[in-house]
């Protein structure tokens, strides 16, 4: 199974921390660079990796992209940061763009809040009708990768009381909500047609299903994570994406049946997720049940074990989720560097810094 990753990164002034409109400029200091392309908002940009084989291959592809967008953002006279929303003062300059402009004209009154960061796994599929049923098996999982990828806390400069506050703000467009447990691609084709019919959509690009087919690539796209804090995370995330995919898969040739998982479960899931993060109280979504989002994600683990040990990934995603519960998810550690920080320019050093890795992130915290 292939899989590839697109994260977006917001661009802010280094000092005040307020958003910078400068993706323009520092996409011209990239046009060499077919990885890193426009968003939405003039103060986002996006990388997309490659088309991996191997985590190897997709840490090697983010650690690269993460990189030259930093390098160019410093050029640009601004700094670019992983995190699902801008932590401070936003702006809203829509991107020059005839397709972003429709979607500002349907959608005026959401354009204030619409610059959130999304880290989204895709993982090829063999055909889009198996596509949506394992899209169908992926809904009792994707509060715990919400929980794993979790990365906003604060907005405006404030602490917003959520581990992923880019997931209520997201929410109000129309479109952003569970798959539904679909059994065939007519369903979903309806669902989506419907949805541009009706007015909450201008294409099938702007659907914004947590999990849905790619209108661009043979792959389910998985959308509902934060962007993550590093690269680390952002691999675990993609390992995963991918073993969860896998295991679909193998569910799908062994006539497994799907899951029943009511909607309200499903919100409530996600919800918990959004608001806690991985080391608090979620909800397992086949009971009812509260359940710490550890024990979630442990359970996680166990069920795309073989799928990990297929793609020989289970020793990388095993280590990492250790790693991430040991040190805390990404909006616990953005906490802390904000606690340590004594000024807006150097909380927007200390997460530049550990946005792009190595010692840089080091050097940061000392």
């Amino acid at each position: 199974m292939t899989v590839g990753v697109e994260e977006e990164f917001v661009l802010v002034d280094p000092r005040s921390g307020v958003t910078a409109a400068e993706a323009p400029r520092v996409l011209e200091l990239l046009k060499d660079e077919r990885g890193v392309v426009a968003e939405f908002l003039r103060y986002q940009v996006e990388s997309v990796t490659g088309i991996c084989r191997s985590l190897s291959e997709v840490r090697a592809d983010l650690t690269r992209l993460r990189g030259r967008v930093a390098e160019a953002a410093q050029d640009a006279g601004c700094v670019a940061l992983a995190t699902g929303v801008a932590p401070f003062a936003r702006v809203s300059p829509v991107t020059d763009d005839p397709r972003y402009r429709r979607l500002a004209d349907r959608f005026p009154r959401l354009i204030g809040e619409a610059g959130t960061c999304g880290c989204h796994v895709h993982v090829g599929v063999p055909s889009r009708a198996v596509g949506v049923r394992v899209l169908a098996r992926l809904r009792p999982w994707l509060a715990t990768v919400l929980a794993i990828s979790a990365n906003s806390p604060y907005v405006d400069g404030l602490d917003s009381g959520w581990a992923s506050a880019r997931y209520p703000l997201w929410s109000r467009w129309p479109t952003v909500r569970p798959p539904s447990a679909w059994h065939g691609t007519a369903g979903y084709d309806a669902a989506v047609d419907g949805a541009i019919r009706g007015g909450k959509a201008i294409d099938a690009r702007s659907v914004h299903f947590h999990a849905r087919l790619s209108p661009l690539h043979p792959t389910v796209e998985v959308r509902i994570a934060d962007v993550c804090l590093d690269v680390d995370d952002a691999v675990l995330l993609a390992g995963l994406v991918r073993g969860l995919v896998g295991t679909a898969l193998a569910e799908e040739r062994r006539g497994v049946p799907l899951p029943h998982v009511p909607d309200v479960l499903v919100e409530r899931s996600l919800r918990a997720a959004a608001r806690h993060g991985l080391g608090g109280p979620g909800v397992d979504v086949l009971t009812g049940v509260p359940v710490a989002h550890e024990r979630l994600a442990e359970d996680l683990l166990v069920h795309v074990r073989p799928a990990l040990r297929a793609t020989g990934d289970l020793e990388d995603v095993r280590s990492g989720l250790w790693a991430l519960t040991a040190r805390g998810g990404g909006s616990e550690r953005q906490r802390a560097l904000r606690a340590g920080a004594g000024t807006p320019a150097d909380f927007v050093a200390r997460l530049a810094a550990t946005t792009r890795g190595g010692d840089l992130e080091r050097k940061a915290a000392q």
